[in-house]
């Protein structure tokens, strides 16, 4: 499997988290708590999500503001078009923009009658994440990441349509795509070779997510069309009464599944953090990866 990833440190690793704005004190709180911890890993960028409809638009640019002015992370910003005209969108844009972002993460978004719902575009909007792309691409030099499904999209009809709409994404101007989590790494390594055969040449990076709570993963993962294997059920059994065990399990499965991209040739990962540190932290130690520095926090 060919890959166009840049080798990284500690042991050609290079990371990227994700983050979700706040919705009260306590969870701004945390959020905080957490940049702070994991910057000490020194990603190479982290991004913060963005509601549909702009509906997380002030907490998400606060956010974007805050770590960009004070914990100086190259910081991304997601940008979704569900329900807003291009106008609005370029707002928006223009917003992030004035507050430091040279990154965007240009996806979709989801309806916002709720994922299974019909996405029905805005008629003066853009229509989905390639056109996106495509009007950020005309309004500046911006970095650009979106989304790839390693077991497709769960609206796309067909496995084909899925590689199709990337190969659009990234013939319009994309310069990284990020990927659904996935817990089986065979599956990702049959969606590249389907990435490859498309002619699509822009670093695939996988998405891991360290299993907080394996039940409600599994609800999660049941609406994003990914599927959570068997095996998942024999490691975490035993522990529903065990938290600490648990944790300790959870740590040891994400590092066991970026040390096997690792061997597969993968050197890039972006980790779904859910605004908690202890469980990413322990991920990368599992990893035998060194902090650049200690947190201050």
């Amino acid at each position: 499997m060919t890959r166009t990833n840049t080798a990284g440190r500690d042991g050609d690793i290079r990371l990227s988290f994700e983050f979700f704005p706040p919705k009260n004190p306590d969870m701004e709180a945390q959020l905080w708590e957490t940049v702070a911890e994991l910057q000490t890993w020194d990603p190479d960028f982290v991004s913060v999500t963005y509601g549909a409809g702009g509906s997380t638009k002030a907490p998400t640019l606060d956010a974007v503001r805050r770590m960009i002015g004070d914990s100086r992370l190259a910081t991304a910003a997601h940008l979704t078009c569900v329900d807003a005209s291009r106008d609005e969108v370029h707002q928006v844009i223009e917003e992030f923009t004035n507050a430091g972002v040279k990154h965007f993460v240009a996806l979709r978004g989801d309806p916002s009658t709720g994922i299974g719902t019909a996405y029905t575009p805005h008629p003066e909007g853009y229509e989905n994440a390639a056109a996106l792309v495509k009007g950020l691409r005309e309004i500046g030099d911006f970095e650009i990441s979106v989304s790839a499904y390693p077991e497709k999209h769960p609206e796309s009809a067909s496995e084909a349509v899925d590689i199709d709409m990337l190969k659009r994404k990234a013939d319009n101007g994309a310069t990284r795509a990020l990927t659904q989590f996935f817990f089986d790494n065979d599956v990702f390594e049959r969606y590249m070779e389907r990435v490859t055969a498309a002619g699509i040449t822009i670093p695939v990076v996988p998405g891991i997510m360290p299993i907080q709570n394996l039940t409600q993963l599994k609800r999660f993962a049941g609406r994003c069309g990914t599927s959570v294997p068997s095996f998942l059920d024999d490691r975490f059994a035993g522990y529903d009464q065990d938290p600490e065990g648990r944790a300790r399990v959870a740590g040891e499965v994400a590092a066991e599944q970026i040390a096997d991209l690792q061997k597969r040739g993968i050197h890039e990962f972006h980790l779904y953090t859910m605004n908690r540190a202890p469980l990413v932290n322990a991920v990368l130690e599992n990893l035998g990866m060194q902090r650049l520095r200690r947190s201050a926090a």
